[in-house]
């Protein structure tokens, strides 16, 4: 199953136009991103706030992640101070990856952004957090934090924001969009036969684990009359039909 670095800034020096600041404010978006992650079923790290974005980088290159996604709002040069608005997306320019990923959510936040023409994926020479990390990257510019509009538009959407990145997750991915909602508890009832864990919610899914009969299990999703479930850290797909909540 998927697994991402999930990177909100730490940069709280970057003051929003009203009150709060930029790490404050993509540390509440990833807070309200990780229900939806777990119910879709993808495993995430995030990173150390006590670490700046070198550290970030580091943290990531050592483990193994498919995404290293990092979340950011924007300002405006001193000279065009507050009068910027828009939504950029970062891609390594020579990775046809990252470059789809950054494609993808561009497409699903015009749905949500107010001005959807000023959103775009955006190719980077620059941004590290992008270009020297392992895994596929992209980051996240979302709006114009000293622009008046653009912060109220970030503050008054952290869930919709969540929801919608995540949901392009799983479009890059290749798996279901699950709603989130409260973690359940289950008990494996197979007559004594073992329960598979699969990539994907179908009897085509690749087994990625078993459980035995009477095992308790971690749900954290459903879609169809399938559960997102975590069983001893494997992350994966089980029929629900053969768990008993």
């Amino acid at each position: 199953m998927p697994r991402i670095f999930l990177s909100p800034s730490t940069q709280e020096w970057n003051e929003y136009a009203t009150d709060g600041n930029e790490e404050l404010y993509m540390n509440l978006l990833a807070d309200r991103m990780e229900p939806y992650l777990r119910a879709c079923g993808i495993s995430f790290v995030r990173n150390d706030p006590a670490r700046n974005v070198t550290g970030a980088i580091s943290d990531s290159n050592t483990g193994s992640y498919d995404v290293h996604l990092a979340l950011h709002s924007n300002a405006a040069p001193s000279n065009l101070s507050g009068r910027l608005r828009g939504i950029d997306i970062y891609f390594a320019p020579k990775s046809i990856f990252s470059e789809k990923l950054a494609n993808i959510i561009a497409n699903n936040l015009k749905a949500i952004y107010p001005l959807p023409d000023k959103v775009r994926a955006v190719p980077t020479y620059s941004l590290g957090e992008v270009l020297r990390t392992k895994a596929v990257a992209v980051l996240c510019e979302l709006g114009y934090h000293d622009n008046y509009a653009d912060e109220a538009w970030l503050k008054n959407n952290l869930e919709n924001i969540a929801r919608n990145i995540t949901d392009s997750l799983c479009d890059y991915f290749g798996i279901p969009f699950v709603q989130a909602g409260a973690v359940r508890w289950g008990t494996v009832t197979t007559n004594g036969c073992g329960l598979n864990i699969r990539t994907y919610p179908d009897l085509s899914g690749k087994i990625i684990g078993s459980m035995p009969d009477g095992a308790s299990v971690m749900i954290n999703g459903e879609t169809n009359d399938w559960y997102v479930v975590n069983y001893n850290g494997i992350i994966g797909y089980s029929s629900s039909k053969f768990i008993t909540l």
